[in-house]
């Protein structure tokens, strides 16, 4: 599924959050969205998935108004991880991935749902399946992450949203995690704290700086050192072997060494090595349970 905003604000008590941006997200391709604390990353996000109306412009859905569609039918199109998924409900790892059915059974689902292999299937792919009948308050930060993303992927979306979905997971679920979302090869855009992570597994890149846009296109062209050291305030390398690779070698001091902000359309071609062919580790998809 493509999908585009124009002219995209909102505000708050007259304050902007977020402000002029215009994006396209390629169908079929993962974007990363990174930027400083308060750049409007999640803001941003939840507009792209409809639960806040923009001040102005549009998000579109395949060419189609977001704001014209039902909760039900951008239920369908749309899944969104929050960053913090709670709820006070006593209930199994089965249940909450079963939520994910509601837009497509119009109830609480059970066995009478057609869909219930995709319940099985996506807590398979997200390594939950062993916790099956475990309760929710009884889970740690990472296993909650893990199920409510088999919650998102059972509700069978087209443009799937993720809000810093490696919160508490610790680096080889870090890994398996945006390796399995990676080979699913859904339209995904997933707001991301560290830089590596992005540039290991993500075919494109949106840089939030004060709420608007200060770079996007494919990650090799838009993550460069000196993007870098403009929007985070520090020093980086980036490089290219099996892999595209960000690693500090540190903080950017005074005004004396403060660079220009670059632009994917301005990047230098210099400041990156020629990417080389990602490796296929984190491209396969992953296996049928």
């Amino acid at each position: 599924m493509r999908v585009g905003a124009r002219s995209l604000r909102w505000s708050v008590d007259g304050i902007d959050i977020v402000s002029g941006v215009d994006l396209d997200v390629e169908p079929r391709t993962m974007t990363a969205v990174v930027g400083p604390n308060g750049s409007g990353k999640t803001t941003l996000l939840h507009l792209l998935a409809g639960l806040r109306r923009p001040s102005d412009g549009v998000v579109t859905y395949d060419g189609v108004d977001l704001a014209t569609l039902s909760a039900r039918e951008r239920a369908r199109r749309c899944a969104l991880l929050e960053q913090h998924p709670e709820t006070g409900l006593d209930v199994s790892v089965r249940h909450v991935v079963e939520l994910g059915r509601i837009p497509h059974a119009g109830h609480w689902p059970g066995r009478r749902d057609r869909g219930s292999d995709r319940v099985d299937r996506a807590m398979a792919i997200t390594e939950v399946g062993s916790l099956a009948d475990r309760r929710w308050p009884t889970l740690s930060g990472g296993e909650r992450q893990r199920t409510q993303l088999a919650r998102a992927l059972a509700q069978e979306p087209r443009f799937l949203l993720l809000d810093e979905p490696t919160n508490h997971l610790d680096l080889r679920h870090q890994i398996a995690l945006l390796r399995t979302v990676a080979g699913l090869r859904l339209t995904t855009v997933a707001v991301l704290h560290d830089l590596d992570l992005a540039a290991a597994f993500c075919d494109r890149i949106i840089v939030m700086h004060d709420g608007r846009v200060a770079g996007q296109g494919p990650t090799a062209e838009v993550l460069t050192p000196d993007l870098v050291a403009q929007v985070f305030g520090v020093r980086a390398r980036v490089t290219a072997d099996d892999r595209l690779r960000v690693s500090w070698t540190g903080l950017v001091g005074g005004d004396r060494d403060r660079v220009p902000l670059v632009t994917a359309r301005h990047a230098d071609a210099d400041h990156v090595a020629e990417p080389t062919p990602r490796a296929r580790l984190h491209r396969d998809p992953p296996a049928s349970p």
